[in-house]
């Protein structure tokens, strides 16, 4: 299958799963979604009744507990349904993404320990090294202050008019804190073994380093090793190219599955945020083309063309990993060399995920927004400077912008129940977030590859 013809078909994946999700949320899913609209509607009565009962052990306040808890059950029964509704489009969608993990580990391990033995010295990759960090930094900063901008310029939050909820209403997203040891713990690994099956690709990039450096230093018996570990990316990249056959069926079934559950309606509802969110987004990649178009010029829109397939299919699975395989062959075609492919894009996984940094400062203020809490201009830069720091090395937790959030939030006095405004529109944005965050990956291992004489004309 051609660059070309796979876009067209994940193109028209993407539309047939909007109107086959559509269809099937008419017929199949909405009388679930009415059961537990009314369910919820009947628990949030009743814990507003509950607080009006101040004798605990009376009757009334007895039954209104046993009615809440009934009420809880037929939510919980009728989203099982539901899911088990959607299970043969979700399947889809998992296949595809299960394959694409079992490459993403070998692939940047045995890529990155080529790329590093072949720069051989340590002050090159130092170099390197030096120059990957001061772009993700720098992007990281501007994602993050340009949502903090947007945020206040657009205020979605005000139109909500929330009251503030009582303390013990929450959510069940777990709460990241700011740890020290807890980030050290997840940068260097315990177990290469244990890195590569739980895809922790920082501690799988920290191993790579270290076994790189040693092969180039051991000389000519480091030769096999690398000789070696290049055959083994090579049928790798191989394996990818079957897998992405399967993207457009992937993306059909993940489309359906997210519109038949939400419907469309979810659209129109948070329409404004939505619309604001995405064109703070599309703000973004002018920025990022922009930077690119500084270093590399012209070359730089052909780069996005390149990689708008790989960019479609992290749109349509919410993850940019699912994109990791085919950037890397796309940006050795672009001409990267790919010693330095193999170095700055693992990295830029944990370290540069710009969607994501920017959403992380447009959605905490628009929760604080939402509930009429004020933030002054040095509150909204220390949640800024925090984001930047706890945010590192959670690209791998599943929905880890919302996990990130809930730990930043609490630290400013905004109710973390806030939270459930955004956990059913964020696969929505999650879309939006995934596609950012490999279009920024893809620009700075370019630029890297720029500042450092290694782009070559184009493979076509």
């Amino acid at each position: 299958m051609t660059r070309n013809k796979l876009t067209i078909y994940i193109f028209i994946a993407l539309i047939a799963g909007i109107l086959a999700g559509y269809i099937y949320n008419i017929t199949v899913i909405n009388p679930y979604n009415q059961k537990m609209a009314v369910a919820d509607a009947a628990v949030k009565k009743a814990d507003l009744q509950l607080l009006t009962i101040k004798d605990t052990a009376s009757a009334s306040y007895q039954s209104l507990k046993t009615y809440r808890t009934a009420q809880v059950k037929v939510r919980k029964e009728n989203d099982t349904l539901r899911e088990d509704k959607l299970e043969g489009f979700s399947i889809l969608s998992d296949i595809f993404l299960r394959l694409i993990k079992m490459i993403v580990a070998p692939l940047v391990f045995t890529t990155l320990v080529v790329g590093v033995a072949k720069v051989g010295d340590i002050k090159a990759v130092g170099r390197i090294g030096g120059k990957t960090m001061l772009w993700f930094v720098s992007a990281t900063l501007v994602s993050l202050l340009l949502g903090m901008l947007l945020v206040n310029f657009f205020r979605p939050g005000e139109t909500m008019h929330l009251t503030l909820p009582d303390s013990h209403l929450g959510t069940d997203i777990k709460k990241t804190a700011l740890s020290l040891r807890d980030f050290v713990s997840h940068v260097f690994p315990k177990s290469f073994i244990e890195a590569m099956a739980n895809n922790e690709i920082l501690q799988i990039v920290v191993f790579s380093l270290f076994f790189g450096v040693a092969t180039a230093a051991i000389g000519e018996q480091g030769q096999i090793v690398i000789k070696a570990m290049d055959a083994i990316a090579h049928v790798i990249l191989k394996v990818t190219g079957y897998v992405m056959q399967l993207a457009p069926l992937a993306v059909f079934g993940a489309i359906t599955a997210i519109v038949a559950k939400q419907g469309l309606g979810i659209l129109s509802t948070y329409a404004i945020f939505i619309g604001e969110f995405y064109f703070s987004l599309l703000v973004l990649w002018l920025i990022i083309v922009l930077a690119g178009f500084a270093v590399l010029k012209g070359r730089a829109f052909r780069l996005v063309n390149n990689i708008k397939d790989a960019m479609l299919i992290a749109f349509s699975t919410s993850t940019s990993e699912a994109a990791y395989p085919r950037v890397l062959m796309e940006l050795e075609r672009f001409g990267c060399n790919n010693k330095i492919v193999s170095f700055v894009l693992p990295l830029g996984y944990s370290f540069n995920l710009d969607g994501s940094m920017m959403y992380m400062t447009f959605a905490s203020l628009f929760l604080a927004q939402s509930y009429g809490i004020h933030l002054s201009f040095q509150q909204q830069l220390s949640m800024l400077l925090i984001l930047m720091l706890t945010s590192k090395g959670v690209a791998g937790v599943p929905r880890a912008s919302l996990v990130v959030i809930a730990g930043t939030i609490a630290m400013f006095n905004i109710p973390e129940a806030g939270l459930t405004l955004l956990i059913g529109i964020d696969p929505l944005l999650d879309m939006g977030r995934s596609a950012t965050n490999v279009l920024g990956n893809a620009m700075a291992t370019a630029v890297v590859s720029k500042w450092e004489g290694e782009l070559k004309p184009m493979n076509d």
